[in-house]
């Protein structure tokens, strides 16, 4: 989506402790700013940002996390999809580019949550920072 040629309709942004109480109120703040824009709780967009947002702040809890330093969360309304923004400042560690992702071992804990993006998106990507990185996914309004 290029947003000079669909300019957005609302933006909301807020920075959030890179930790798990953070990711949890990323996820509920995403659903109350869809709600107040009127795409209802429960809602199939609803419920697939705020899964998408669950996993994208978890990551930049878990992997992004550099201590002292938050996360900021960006939801973008346009009219046709919802952009979402997760930064984060950590530079050494970059998650894999799209197309690039690997499905984990049957047995593994861990790994699966980007797979979960891609299926739930139409289009994610990871934009590169001075410091840091953004990780975007687009969810079509249903």
């Amino acid at each position: 989506m290029n947003a000079e040629i669909a300019p957005p309709l609302h933006e909301f942004a807020q920075r959030l402790s890179a930790t798990r109480r953070g990711a949890r109120l990323a996820r509920r703040l995403s659903t109350q700013q869809l709600d107040a824009w009127g795409i209802p709780y429960g809602s199939q967009t609803s419920l697939t940002v705020s899964s998408v947002v669950a996993e994208l702040a978890a990551n930049a809890a878990t992997h992004g996390r550099v201590p002292g330093r938050d996360f900021r969360l960006r939801l973008i309304l346009h009219a046709h999809a919802v952009r979402i923004e997760v930064t984060d400042t950590r530079t050494e560690e970059r998650p894999p580019a799209p197309g690039q992702l690997t499905p984990p071992s049957a047995d593994a804990e861990t790994g699966r949550g980007l797979l979960l993006v891609q299926a739930l998106t139409l289009a994610w990507g990871v934009d590169e920072r001075p410091v840091g990185k953004t990780v975007w996914a687009e969810c079509a309004l249903q």
